[in-house]
């Protein structure tokens, strides 16, 4: 058809012998099982460690070898808890994002330890030895899936998709899977007309994994003609709302039955929500500052003998509801940076309220370090125990950058400012002003304790990693 024409991708593999072959579209490759195989060896390499440390710590070698022979049913709730299935359904899954779900199994599975051998008084485990279980089960089980996907990504091939769309929402796709390699994709191909999609879906020979469906109008022909198409095929597919703003980040997909229902989250946060989010900011910073110690004392000498006094730089920043207050970190600039500032960054001439410089003149050789590795950061922690920040939040601005905000930028000022954040961990200095504002309005309007311990357990790798540090 001459008016079905597909641009390929940057990432395009597949040869002219390789689509001639393909009759119509086809899937490229299938390593969902070897990734099952991968997640059930993580969970019975988690059990065969916590019988190790049952066998050391606990009631002892009986106990342990017990714990080995319940493997089996380890496995099966891990399946029913639909631990070995959720990575294929999504564009995007992390290993963070099961861990309610993690939760849940070492729960029942302990719980369901202990039922069986209720019956044998002299095997049933002690509540230490329980708790023993779950904590050992839970952090390795962990540990070991999230290393076990990686492993999964280094020796697979990414998965292949394809793109039809054109204008911000298919640009947006692109975008996200240039900010996140764990997406573990490639784009092979685009097609620009959604209507060319349907009439020329026979004709269309490529190996794919995914079709995602980027297109400013959304008819329900399409999906009709695709979603069949697809099944058989076993090609996933994913379907962009063309309505972003209509949809916003609010929202939550629920069914009454077969009709589905978008909810928006239009209400105050809970004060119980508040008040275990500083429960959770006061013990964090509290670890925190015991643990760093040795580092924060390493780092100020460091600092002392590269450049001399002072050793922390204070700034005023913008906080909750815009209140001014005095931000703590170490200094990794020339002492007078703060005069040095206009003339590298004229405010006046900005086209929004933020700014980045990547080669900043100012910036020290100790400091260079610490601002890679975002150790700077670390004296915030008192900051969060005097009540001025949270460990997670938007990033605070300077206050003269809060006092140029639009009125719909001031959504970032409804909740304390942290030192982590939606932004550190879906692209930091990668991102522009708007794609900041965006993921920063996604975690005000879901805010969650869940959702702060996901950031904070994603933080450190995107701190390893490096990417997007200045």
């Amino acid at each position: 058809m001459s008016e079905l024409e597909i641009v390929p991708g940057d990432g395009a593999r597949a040869d002219a012998s390789e689509q001639s072959a393909a009759a119509g579209l086809v899937s490229a490759q299938h390593p969902e099982p070897l990734l099952r195989r991968l997640l059930a060896l993580a969970d019975v390499l988690a059990i065969a460690s916590a019988a190790v440390a049952e066998g050391l710590w606990g009631s002892g070698s009986a106990a342990a070898l017990l714990l080995v022979l319940s493997a089996p049913v380890w496995i099966v709730t891990a399946k029913l808890a639909g631990l070995y299935d959720r990575d294929h359904r999504t564009l995007r899954h992390l290993t963070v994002d099961e861990l309610p779900w993690l939760v849940v199994w070492t729960l029942s599975s302990t719980a369901l330890l202990t039922l069986l051998l209720a019956p044998f008084p002299a095997l049933d485990p002690s509540s230490e030895d329980r708790l023993l279980v779950w904590g050992s089960v839970l952090g390795l089980g962990f540990t070991f899936r999230a290393a076990l996907r990686g492993l999964w990504r280094r020796i697979t091939p990414p998965q292949r998709v394809f793109i039809v769309g054109e204008g911000p929402l298919a640009q947006a796709v692109v975008r996200k899977l240039e900010l996140f390699p764990d997406i573990h994709a490639e784009v092979v191909g685009r097609l620009e007309s959604c209507s060319a999609l349907v009439e020329g879906l026979d004709e269309l020979g490529m190996p794919l994994d995914r079709i995602v469906i980027a297109c400013s109008e959304l008819s329900e022909g399409l999906l009709e003609r695709l979603l069949p198409f697809c099944r058989i095929r076993q090609v996933k597919l994913t379907v962009i709302p063309p309505t972003r703003g209509m949809f916003g980040t609010a929202t939550h997909l629920t069914h009454i039955a077969e009709l589905p229902l978008l909810d928006y989250n239009t209400w105050d946060i809970s004060r119980t929500t508040l008040g275990l989010k500083r429960c959770l900011d006061i013990v964090l910073a509290i670890v925190g500052l015991v643990v760093t110690l040795p580092l924060l004392v390493l780092v100020a000498l460091a600092t002392l003998v590269d450049s001399g006094r002072p050793v922390f730089f204070r700034q005023i920043r913008g906080g909750e509801a815009g209140r001014p207050f005095r931000v703590l970190k170490f200094r990794t600039m020339v002492q007078d940076a703060e005069a040095l500032l206009p003339e590298l960054v004229p405010f006046e001439q900005l086209d929004a309220p933020m700014f980045k410089l990547r080669a900043d003149p100012r910036v020290t050789r100790v400091g260079r370090v610490l601002r890679r590795t975002s150790i700077d950061e670390l004296p915030q922690l008192v900051n969060v125990l005097r009540g001025e920040m949270s460990i997670v939040g938007p990033r605070p601005e300077q206050l003269d950058l809060v006092e140029r905000y639009a009125p719909e930028h001031r959504f970032r000022l409804q909740v304390k400012p942290g030192i982590t954040g939606p932004m550190q961990v879906y692209g930091r200095g990668e991102l522009t002003f708007e794609e900041r504002l965006a993921v920063e309005r996604e975690y005000v309007e879901n805010l969650s304790l869940t959702r702060d311990i996901r950031i904070v357990l994603m933080t450190l790798p995107v701190v390893l990693g490096k990417r997007g540090a200045y």
